[in-house]
């Protein structure tokens, strides 16, 4: 019979590009990122023009769902590593993601924000643990891992691109009702095609071997503290002012605790790395806050300034092309800028992992003003040009593309071992900051439009964005003149 080492190992030691087990991760990740980014390109639609929320309320709730989704994440992420394994964490956030879609199916005026509490804890007990069993299926140091992860990568956009259009041009052209029973129909195929193939994953994401018959109440008790915790997070997400006190909290508690262990390293190289690492972590919460106006301020702008041509003859749901934009120019544009990275590095041109940081914050300013100038496309009505709009999302895509592929990496390159996990959680920590303080300024753009007429509000959101991009820009200019001061903590890591 097959120990598990020999198992992991004829797994590892396959022939060819990609294992097999590969295609069955990413279809059932492209099924769930179908079902996650359709229900977060609703979200605030459906809070404005449904439940008839104020554009600013509704911009603090979407902030505040998203916030709890990375950071439930991290949370997710802990229980799976210590008690359930890759394969019943997954399993259980997809159970929880299908129930809260359903609820949402049923009746999502009513049931809204208890549907949300179940897909936010969902998602932190199934998202950060399929990408670890990707990882596990290549040895360390093969060099075909990364082609491996761009594929899954890959799954994940075109989920995105076609649950973010999907669903919520059903909702607002047929049935909000359907368009969330699309969500749990597509999250159904997500896990039945895990539990499927499982089999053939061999001992990867098998629950710990300290979880030993006598301690198995310690897997009962982590899916009932997760119910019971369903109701906390209703509250929580339902009145953002509970979310203020909770991201208040859990950030400088975070911090302290690195920044002790930090001055617990006694290698001086551990401790700069662990510095540059931070101002990654600090740099990221901002480019995630203005990049996440797409599911809140971006969205309501979508549906009241955009018309739906796109070049001239493509008539388009102008929400969908808001959530679907950036996952259709990743996937047509990620091995363009990997080729391109690959050229510069060949003539020793290529810009440094800080410098692409840098340049990442420059395409994101850059799209925000290309936003602003959506003003001066729009007619009496203050329906604007769906093209240009299409046209920022491409220029902001070269920025997430010359940022997000390498931010976790580095976490993992800068941290010492024992502290990678921890650093990992961090990176996610600053993800759902990103999310909360996006919700911030989307609401500070949407309060500023309250009751002005049609050309007013145009103006004001454009305004909003040119001083975004104004933001973005300083923050990208900063990142390059300290490049050379951050590459010296980084030492070797390039």
């Amino acid at each position: 019979m097959e120990t598990k080492e020999q198992a992991l190992d004829r797994i590892q030691n396959f022939e060819g590009k990609y294992p097999k087990q590969l295609w069955y991760l990413f279809f059932s990740e492209m099924w769930e990122r179908f079902s996650f980014y359709g229900m977060r390109g609703m979200l605030t639609f459906f809070m404005v023009h449904q439940l008839m929320m104020k554009e600013d309320v509704a911009n603090l709730q979407y902030g505040a769902t998203q916030a709890f989704v990375y950071a439930f994440t991290f949370i997710g992420g802990f229980f799976a590593d210590k008690i359930l394994g890759f394969r019943k964490s997954l399993f259980w956030g997809g159970i929880l993601m299908i129930v809260g879609s359903i609820i949402l199916a049923i009746n999502p005026h009513q049931y809204f924000f208890l549907g949300i509490s179940f897909t936010v804890i969902g998602t932190g007990f199934f998202k950060p643990n399929i990408s670890t069993m990707v990882g596990q299926l290549y040895k360390d140091g093969d060099a075909r891992t990364d082609a491996g992860f761009s594929l899954f990568y890959s799954g994940i956009n075109i989920g995105a691109l076609l649950g973010g259009y999907a669903c919520v041009a059903i909702g607002k052209g047929y049935s909000w009702n359907l368009a969330f029973g699309l969500a749990a129909i597509v999250m159904t195929i997500s896990l039945v095609t895990f539990l499927v193939t499982k089999k053939h994953m061999g001992p990867i994401g098998l629950q710990p071997e300290t979880i030993t018959a006598d301690k198995k109440w310690y897997e009962y008790i982590t899916y009932l503290g997760s119910l019971v915790a369903i109701p906390l997070i209703m509250t929580m997400v339902s009145k953002p002012a509970y979310t203020d006190w909770f991201m208040y909290i859990i950030g400088p508690v975070a911090l302290v605790y690195i920044i002790i262990e930090i001055f617990k390293l006694k290698q001086k190289t551990e401790r700069e790395k662990m510095y540059a690492a931070l101002i990654f972590i600090v740099f990221s919460v901002f480019f995630w806050a203005f990049f996440e106006q797409s599911g809140g301020s971006l969205s309501l702008f979508a549906a009241d300034h955009l018309n739906n041509t796109l070049l001239g003859f493509l008539k388009l749901d102008p929400n969908g092309v808001n959530n679907s934009s950036n996952s259709f120019f990743v996937i047509l544009f990620s091995p363009i800028i990997g080729l391109i990275w690959i050229w510069l590095n060949q003539r020793k041109l290529e810009p440094n992992t800080v410098n692409k940081f840098g340049l990442g914050f420059l395409f994101l300013g850059a799209s925000f003003v290309i936003l602003y100038l959506c003003r001066f496309t729009a007619n009496v009505n203050a329906i604007a040009s769906l093209d240009v709009f299409t046209f920022a999302y491409f220029v902001m895509t070269l920025g997430e593309l010359c940022l997000s592929p390498i931010g976790l990496s580095i976490m993992t390159k800068l941290s010492p071992k024992h502290l990678q996990g921890v650093m990992m959680g961090m990176w996610f920590l600053a993800s759902a900051y990103g999310q909360y303080v996006a919700g911030i300024l989307g609401a500070g753009i949407a309060q500023a439009s309250d009751n002005a007429s049609p050309i007013q509000k145009l103006n004001t959101y454009t305004e909003g964005y040119l001083q975004l991009g104004y933001y973005a820009l300083a923050a990208g200019l900063i990142l390059i003149a300290i490049s050379f001061t951050v590459k010296k903590l980084m030492h070797e890591v390039r």
